[in-house]
């Protein structure tokens, strides 16, 4: 199966939340973004995931934010909406407030904080399933929930039907094969990992949920179609131009990193972010510029 035959593939940003200086959200600057990623060739936008600070916006925010990304995308480009929650009766309100909203799917987190079981995860992803008609795409972080969704459960939950996708963000590329041999070839594999990414796609995955894509649209989108289409060595030198920014950009926790460095591009008008998220500490900023330098973006 080519990845232009799977529904989400290629490089999809996991979008910032643009605020001004207090806080509140700018949708002038989303819409602005929102063009910015058209142009450069992003294949999809998440909106309100973990970069975009789901965790800090009331639930009508949340909405509210996906909305106007599907409405400043205008059916150009597929928004996939951030749609979890560590209590499984609040991601499946969020899910239904989706429904008729014209997002192309949900991006839905393993419970945080809580710890469930594998059979709680299972239990808790088929519930959102069963919600809703819209495609699902799993997402797995266990250095942020405290949860690891092993393969085995991936496996599981692929058999429901609208079920069709994972994030993998552990950055173990041992589990590409693993999942795409217990879930099936066509059951989609997104790497939530950007220093891992190009590798995860050589290996069968098809494609990236990228933090890099905020601040290297036009080189992500480009990496990622030369690696779909076996042009490794291509692909692999824009990567290894990148590679410090893949890195630089978790100096502290995401999006804190990335918030600055679309400020310092001037793709926002701010780094603001919402506590108890703070801006990027001042002796790191150098960190994140020298990686902007090397990516040729500054």
């Amino acid at each position: 199966m080519s990845a232009n035959n799977y529904l989400f593939s290629g490089s999809i940003v996991a979008i910032v939340t643009p605020m001004d200086s207090s806080g509140e959200i700018d949708f002038v600057r989303l819409k602005s973004l929102v063009e910015h990623h058209i142009a450069a060739g992003t294949d999809a936008i998440v909106s309100v995931g973990t970069t975009g600070e789901a965790a800090t916006l009331s639930i009508d925010e949340n909405v509210k934010t996906i909305l106007k990304t599907v409405e400043f995308a205008d059916g150009r480009i597929p928004v996939i909406a951030g749609a979890g929650a560590n209590a499984t009766s609040e991601a499946i309100v969020m899910t239904k407030l989706l429904n008729d909203s014209g997002v192309a799917g949900c991006l839905s987190v393993v419970p945080y904080y809580n710890k469930p079981t594998q059979e709680g995860m299972y239990q808790h992803f088929k519930a959102i399933a069963e919600c809703t008609d819209l495609p699902q795409i799993l997402y797995n972080v266990p250095s942020r929930t405290g949860s690891d969704l092993l393969p085995e459960t991936i496996a599981r939950l692929s058999k429901v039907e609208n079920i069709v996708a994972v994030k993998e963000a552990t950055g173990d590329l041992s589990r590409v094969k693993k999942i795409k041999e217990l879930a099936g070839d066509a059951f989609i594999f997104l790497s939530g990992d950007d220093a891992t990414g190009l590798e995860s796609i050589k290996l069968g995955g098809q494609g990236v949920i990228s933090v890099t894509n905020n601040v290297a649209a036009a080189d992500m989108a480009k990496m990622c179609h030369l690696a779909l289409n076996g042009q490794f060595d291509e692909a692999e030198k824009i990567n290894e131009r990148l590679m410090a920014l893949h890195k630089n950009l978790f100096v502290e926790s995401n999006p804190i990193p990335v918030k600055w460095a679309a400020y310092r591009l001037g793709l926002i008008d701010s780094p603001t972010l919402r506590l108890p998220l703070t801006t990027l500490s001042e002796h790191l900023q150098p960190k994140v510029e020298e990686a902007l330098n090397i990516a040729g973006l500054l």
